[in-house]
């Protein structure tokens, strides 16, 4: 009797636990194409460029021989003889278990700033109604006078708006009366498309692809309306009776929120098809609202200047403030502006992705148990303080701003970057000093260090912020001790403490006592175009004037940049 032949199956089926999904993908796909397609959040920061070690899943070990993996040099020896692998590297020949453990996903909640600085708008909104007594419905009509649909009955007290913060990490909204001007609720969340690539540039690559695009669409969108429903469910307001939405975020994230190929924003001359000013029909956009919807988007002032920075305007009255400010939204990117008595000049860098914990060995966004305040009271007395009173179990970035800058003004990290020897140290800070790797590092608590690799990335980020900072002052012609304000924005920026920017040259000593703090103005500015239509006029008007500095078209700035990465 002949002997059964193994047939190598080309549809493999992958089991994703705890959860107990289960999948069938094409032989040779990742892991992490294969969680996509289960609905299972395995976030990939790096989008698979293997430089971050943040998807780690596990294999049984019978099921190993089925995989092909890469970047284990990423994995400790105890992570590999666990069976761990990288999702984002590692490819399925066949039937295979993948334990997901916690922290692979988006998990916990992350401590993010819902709205920022603002100002009394009035109130003048794009929609307004019109009850017709005699026939007993109600107009909704847009500030044109054109009529955008009929509603039985005296509908006239329902009339809401939500404004919608699209960030590159974090999502948050907000539910208001645009009779009143009253808030009504607000939630955030975390944006899924973290799970394809954390920076803005991996979202551009991903969403290249029209597939990538429709992926990266479709996820942002389902997490919005998920959050319109928890507000409407929050406050027992129809989502039939919000009339508007305005996104406010970078241009990348806008173009892929309404379905436009981002991909030239990626190639010079990082031109963009999306100018916003604008408004949308909201059902045809993808968004649970009113049919009769709209969906308005800010100017984009470039490539990666985006509607967040015209809210931010907007918010902060920087054309309209006297004196020399300096306004520096910092977040997964790096956007600033320089008002001199209402000129404007824009720029933007990439410097994000260690400040959001990606390339950080212990890196996290701000959730429970993170560590968010370290400070050196003396060599022997150390304060360190994580999310949620929690024992520390990773580091946010205001934590890792907080524990660089300690580090170098005690001395325990040179100019260069490079950590001091032990012997060289008092003895409270020598004894945190530890091998990791065969690798110098500090501890900071259990099981929880800092590396010399992460150093490195800080000086990266920071380097970058300082060097564009240092760029807009010389193009506006303004010395750092002649600015009368810097302005810091963005749900990250509101978390950081002046102090340790100083203390690792993120900003210049001379930037000391001016620092303020504004929190999420794409929110509160996205507000202000939300309640008074007259805004929308006032930053279209302001926009063309503003002046964009393209950085990487600069000469000097590689050398700037150099320049700017010693402590």
């Amino acid at each position: 009797m002949p002997k059964a032949r193994f047939v190598k199956k080309n549809m493999p089926d992958i089991i994703f636990l705890p959860e107990k999904k289960t999948v069938r993908v094409a032989l040779g796909a990742s892991i992490a194409e294969a969680a996509r397609t289960a609905g299972v959040v395995i976030e990939t920061p790096c989008g698979g460029a293997l430089i971050c070690g943040k998807c780690k899943v596990k294999i049984d070990a019978s099921d190993l021989p089925r995989v092909d993996t890469c970047g284990a040099h990423m994995l400790s020896d105890a992570e590999r003889a666990e069976g761990c692998v990288l999702a984002c590297a590692s490819t399925v020949r066949g039937d295979i278990r993948v334990t997901v453990p916690d922290g692979a996903g988006a998990t916990g909640e992350t401590q993010t700033v819902k709205s920022g600085v603002s100002f009394d708008t009035g109130i003048d909104p794009e929609i307004y109604k019109a009850y017709i007594k005699e026939r007993d419905e109600t107009c909704v009509r847009a500030a044109s006078g054109a009529t955008l649909g009929t509603e039985s009955g005296d509908t006239g007290g329902c009339l809401y708006g939500c404004v919608v913060d699209i960030g590159t990490t974090t999502l948050a909204a907000e539910l208001t009366d645009m009779k009143t001007g009253a808030a009504a609720a607000t939630v955030t969340s975390v944006n899924p498309q973290t799970a394809y690539g954390q920076d803005v540039l991996s979202r551009i690559l991903f969403a290249s692809d029209p597939q990538g695009l429709d992926t990266l669409r479709a996820s942002v969108l389902r997490e919005i309306n998920a959050m319109l429903a928890r507000l409407c469910g929050e406050t027992g307001i129809s989502a039939e009776h919000v009339y508007e939405i305005v996104l406010s975020g970078n241009t990348a994230m806008l173009h892929i929120a309404m379905g436009i190929d981002p991909s030239s924003l990626g190639r010079v001359p990082f031109s963009f098809r999306l100018k916003g000013g604008e408004s949308f029909n909201a059902k045809e956009s993808g968004f649970d609202i009113s049919d009769f919807g709209l969906v308005y988007l800010p100017p984009l002032i470039s490539a990666y200047v985006g509607a967040d920075i015209c809210s931010g305007i907007m918010a902060a009255r920087l054309h309209r403030l006297n004196g020399r400010s300096l306004f520096l939204d910092i977040g997964t990117n790096g956007e600033m502006l320089i008002a001199d008595n209402g000129k404007l000049c824009a720029a933007s860098t990439a410097a994000g992705p260690a400040f959001e914990g990606m390339n950080i060995k212990f890196g996290s966004r701000a959730v429970k148990g993170a560590i968010e305040y370290f400070k050196i009271e003396d060599t022997d007395d150390f304060t360190v303080r994580a999310i949620g009173g929690a024992a520390p179990s990773s580091i946010c970035g205001s934590g890792l701003m907080d524990i660089v800058g300690e580090l170098v003004v005690n001395g325990v990290i040179d100019e260069s970057g490079r950590f001091e020897s032990a012997e060289s140290l008092p003895r409270g800070l020598a004894a945190r000093m530890i091998e990791a790797d065969g690798k110098p590092a500090f501890s900071l608590a259990q099981d929880v260090y800092l590396t010399q690799q992460d150093v490195r990335q800080v000086q990266l980020a920071k380097g970058a912020l300082r060097a564009g900072v240092e760029t807009l002052l010389a193009v506006a012609g303004a010395g750092a001790d002649e600015l009368d304000r810097v302005l810091i924005a963005g749900s990250f920026g509101y978390h950081l403490r002046a102090e340790s920017m100083i203390n690792i040259g993120l900003l210049p000593a001379s930037f000391a006592g001016k620092i303020e703090f504004l929190g999420n103005t794409s929110q509160s500015g996205g507000r202000a175009f939300l309640m008074n239509r007259a805004y929308r006029d006032e930053i279209a008007a302001a926009v063309p004037a503003v002046e964009v500095v393209e950085l990487a078209n600069r000469a000097d700035f590689n050398d700037l940049f150099i320049d700017c990465l010693s402590f």
